[in-house]
């Protein structure tokens, strides 16, 4: 298990795990980073990571993406 933040870009991976304050992992979940859902990392801009997660793009910040495990 390793978090986002060290996957390289184009690498599909299964979420294992969702970490941080309650309030941080509600978030998260609400944007459908929840686990046994695939992610895609899309690339990196200025600190922050674009993803594809449930047919969505969206981008983070890499603090976000540290508390997600893939």
């Amino acid at each position: 298990m390793m978090p986002l933040t060290l996957a390289d870009n184009g690498e599909e991976l299964i979420i294992r795990r969702v970490g941080g304050l309650p309030e941080v992992k509600r978030h998260l979940e609400d944007l459908g980073f929840v686990v046994g859902e695939s992610v895609r990392i899309i690339s990196r801009i200025g600190g922050n990571v674009i993803v594809v997660v449930k047919d969505t793009r969206l981008a983070i910040d890499q603090t976000m993406a540290e508390k997600i495990m893939v």
